[in-house]
């Protein structure tokens, strides 16, 4: 992957975090309290399922278009995300619960983690 490629890949991944929590992945980070960690290291099982939900529906939606060029990748990039982001607000106005948290997943204690204790 050269530079070009890793540049617009940064960009693809920046529009698919904005669809679909509103948020780049620095100012994510910025929200967990978070310098250099991996930013998906520190996200609850919904933000990394809602992040996945908007790759794997970007990846679909460049399949089924033949995408070629940087722009058309870009826009599969904000309909993948908007795909996540709708789902993510249903569950929400449905839950009365944010997924989007400044929680930092790595922090809790373990035994929380696995048993789903708040």
């Amino acid at each position: 992957m050269g530079i070009n490629e890793h540049i617009e890949f940064a960009i693809l991944t920046t529009e698919i975090s904005k669809a679909s929590f509103g948020l780049t992945p620095s100012e994510y980070k910025k929200l967990k309290g978070l310098k250099n960690e991996n930013l998906r290291d520190h996200m609850t099982d919904l933000e990394l399922i809602f992040s996945m939900l908007g790759e794997a529906s970007t990846s679909e939606i460049e399949r089924t278009r033949n995408t070629e060029t940087f722009n058309e990748h870009k826009k599969a990039s904000k309909d993948g995300g908007t795909i996540a982001k709708n789902a993510r607000l249903e569950l929400e106005q449905k839950t009365k619960q944010n997924v989007i948290t400044g929680e930092n997943y790595l922090k809790e204690p373990e035994k929380k983690k696995w048993i789903g204790i708040k």
